[in-house]
């Protein structure tokens, strides 16, 4: 499978419960996915709110199907810089935002060793007001279609699961 199919069906799992772009997604990303999550806690009447929650997270999805050279590391790492600053661009922390994390998707015909371990050694966190006001993660997911291999960082082991089908 190459990597506008894997993207296809990638895509195709997140639209059940995210809200997909694949026509405003802004470069270098060929989609982006965004889930928003918001409940409140009562005690017997609505008027007595005991808690806000919410709870976003904003997947940016990287194909590079282009050419047969393997995804180099330093394009790896200025993928991350730039989903990590446009996923924290988006939130708006305050007291009921308990988390909002971002997760780098990134497929590819081939990745070199040196990439699948910079993939594995990512690692972005941000805490707001000492975590009264949540915290943000970051996840990443490597996907190699020509071999079927997926390397996640340590935040993003549950990521193997989508591609485990493809």
């Amino acid at each position: 499978m190459d990597s506008n199919g894997a993207l296809e069906k990638l895509l195709h799992s997140f639209e059940d419960y995210y809200t997909v772009f694949t026509e405003t997604s802004a470069v270098p990303f060929v989609a982006e996915a965004v889930f928003k999550s918001h409940s409140e806690q009562y005690m017997l009447v609505k008027a007595a709110k005991i808690a806000d929650i919410d709870s976003n997270e904003f997947v940016f999805f990287y194909s590079d199907s282009a050419d047969g050279d393997a995804l180099a590391p330093q394009k790896i790492t200025e993928l991350a810089k730039i989903a990590w600053g446009r996923g924290l661009e988006r939130i708006t922390p305050y007291y009921g935002h308990r988390n909002s994390d971002v997760t780098l998707i990134l497929l590819s015909e081939r990745f070199s060793e040196e990439s699948f371990k910079l993939v594995k050694k990512l690692k972005f966190y941000k805490s707001y007001k000492f975590g009264l006001f949540g915290w943000s993660a970051f996840r990443a997911l490597a996907y190699e279609t020509s071999t079927g291999r997926a390397v996640t960082n340590r935040r993003g082991s549950d990521l193997k699961k989508l591609v485990g089908s493809l």
